[in-house]
């Protein structure tokens, strides 16, 4: 059974840092590829950040491009996202996602990604 459970979400103020984890089970990070997502009140779901299995690349939305990093941890099943420089834009619920199709390069297309986690809420405010 597929499983993504997010945590990390926290209070931070602007300029902060904040490191989001998923922890996966059910499938191995060699074949899946994932991704983080973002959603504020009333805005639509964004993608922030993907890796993919086959060569470990990754990709970065232009908003959070040079403050923001995604890495895998193979022994631990989980992967990580490193916020730092926070703003208040970055306030929402963030989810990750994992993609089941072993030959796709990462993208920030969520109709691409088959399982989600339930969330973690991230507010960055002063």
């Amino acid at each position: 059974q597929v499983q993504l459970v997010e945590s990390g979400g926290g209070l931070v103020q602007p300029g902060g840092s904040l490191r989001l984890s998923c922890a996966t089970s059910g499938f191995s990070l060699d074949y899946y590829g994932i991704g983080w997502f973002r959603q504020a009140p009333g805005k639509e779901r964004e993608g922030v950040s993907c890796v993919s299995n086959r060569d470990g690349s990754t990709y970065y939305a232009d908003s959070v491009k040079g403050r923001f990093t995604i890495s895998r941890d193979y022994a631990k099943k989980t992967v990580y996202l490193q916020m730092n420089a926070l703003k208040p834009d970055d306030t929402a619920v963030y989810y990750c996602a994992a993609d089941s199709d072993p030959y796709r390069l990462c993208a920030l297309w969520s109709i691409e990604y088959d399982y989600w986690g339930q969330g973690t809420q991230v507010t960055v405010s002063s």
